[in-house]
């Protein structure tokens, strides 16, 4: 009797512990097998029946730069333009690029060092999709700044950046 009781003591333990492995397997699988979504790195669509938040403009993956880089700034260039894009430069993009814009930055010594957003040169080859394409998703050391600034702000700082081109 004394041995059936230990034997059947022992199978109980062990049909517990499969059953607490077996849950333990499934969580620690499903965990490690999940897509893993960084912030900014990717715009998932909308679900059907939702409304957007500020501004509602889908801004394409950090991987699709091309098609950011090809839509035209809807926003016109006006002095008050300008000065909202003046303001949130001096926010957003300072500390790195610098408050003129020629990355030299009060974080920049720490970092790699960010591009002269003024140069003539780099300012001729970018659309201001683009501009407004990083400044939204992030560049290869840049932050995305997307969920920080709504797509019509990213517009204001562009029209400030073209604003600071050296000519």
């Amino acid at each position: 009797m004394k041995y059936l009781f230990g034997l059947v003591l022992l199978m109980i333990v062990a049909a517990g512990g499969l059953m607490g492995g077996a849950i333990v397997l499934r969580w620690t699988d499903n965990m490690t097998a999940t897509v893993r979504l960084v912030p900014g790195e990717r715009v998932l669509s909308m679900p059907a029946g939702t409304l957007p938040r500020t501004g509602g403009e889908l801004t394409p993956p950090r991987e699709e730069r091309d098609a950011g880089a090809k839509r035209p700034n809807p926003v016109k260039a006006t002095p008050d333009s300008i000065a909202k894009g003046k303001a949130l430069f001096a926010i957003y993009c300072s500390p790195c690029h610098g408050p003129e814009g020629k990355g030299n930055g009060t974080v920049t010594p720490k970092f790699i060092p960010p591009p002269d957003v003024t140069n003539a040169t780099l300012q001729k080859q970018r659309t201001d999709g683009y501009w407004q394409h990083v400044i939204g998703t992030g560049g290869a050391i840049m932050p995305a700044y997307g969920e920080a600034l709504a797509p019509e702000e990213r517009w204001h700082v562009v029209n400030f950046l073209r604003s600071i081109a050296q000519k």
